[in-house]
């Protein structure tokens, strides 16, 4: 069993910037690939980017590559979303997941443990 914890959302006007981190206990990080996925009212959720358990290699969504970065520690037990020049658009309940096997993923069914979220609103 692996619990998630998110934290560093809030409130951010458009073109600031905020760092999400995701700290994880109960099993050894690195053995688990990491996602940030996020929705907005509304709207399904989406992937927003993923991490090998490494750390080595990283995907994220085409809309947002260049303003969010995905890193880890895996000596903290914990992930980061970087996120800048945010807009209107990045206002929604982010999430981070963890993937047994260590592996990244872009596809929500292939998680098996989630956060509760935390919210990020952009505000004009």
């Amino acid at each position: 069993q692996v619990q998630l914890v998110e934290s560093g959302g809030g409130l951010v006007q458009a073109g600031g910037s905020l760092r999400l981190s995701c700290a994880a206990s109960g099993r050894t990080f690195s053995d688990y690939g990491m996602g940030w996925f996020r929705q907005a009212p509304g709207k399904e959720r989406e992937f927003v980017a993923t991490i090998i358990g490494s750390g080595g290699v990283t995907r994220y969504a085409d809309s947002l590559k260049g303003r969010f970065t995905i890193s880890r520690d895996n000596a903290k037990n914990t992930v980061y979303l970087q996120m800048n020049s945010l807009k209107l658009e990045d206002t929604a309940v982010y999430y981070c997941a963890a993937r047994r096997g260590g592996g990244s993923a872009s596809l929500a069914f292939l998680y098996n443990y989630w956060g509760q979220g935390t919210q990020v609103t952009v505000s004009s």
